[in-house]
């Protein structure tokens, strides 16, 4: 069984920035595909970011690129997510997610999902 644990959320103004993380437990991270996705009200799930298993290159939404940074940290167990430039249409709820099958930008490959930590942007 796998279980993530995010933190890191928080309010920051327009132009700041966080740090994301996740605690993977149950699983080395790096034999798994880890991903980050986030959701607004009223809105769907919407991908951030994935690193698939054996690689240490991430892919990133449209939305995010150039201010976004997924890292994995083998030794803890972790997935981290740096994000710079914050606008407030980031403003979601952040969710680490696991899977065992290869890059996939789909909510719906991924059968392991964190609880969430709520990133909010406003001045």
């Amino acid at each position: 069984q796998v279980e993530l644990v995010e933190s890191g959320g928080g309010l920051v103004q327009p132009g700041g920035s966080l740090r994301l993380s996740c605690v993977v437990a149950g699983r080395p991270v790096d034999s798994m595909l880890m991903a980050w996705f986030r959701q607004a009200p009223g809105k769907e799930r919407q991908f951030v970011s994935v690193i698939n298993w054996g690689s240490d290159i991430p892919d990133y939404g449209d939305s995010v690129k150039g201010r976004f940074r997924m890292s994995i940290d083998s030794g803890q167990n972790m997935v981290f997510l740096q994000m710079n430039s914050l606008k407030s249409e980031d403003t979601a709820i952040y969710y680490c997610a696991a899977a065992m099958g290869g890059k996939n930008k789909s909510p719906s490959a991924y059968a392991y999902w964190g609880q969430g930590t709520q990133v909010t942007v406003t001045s």
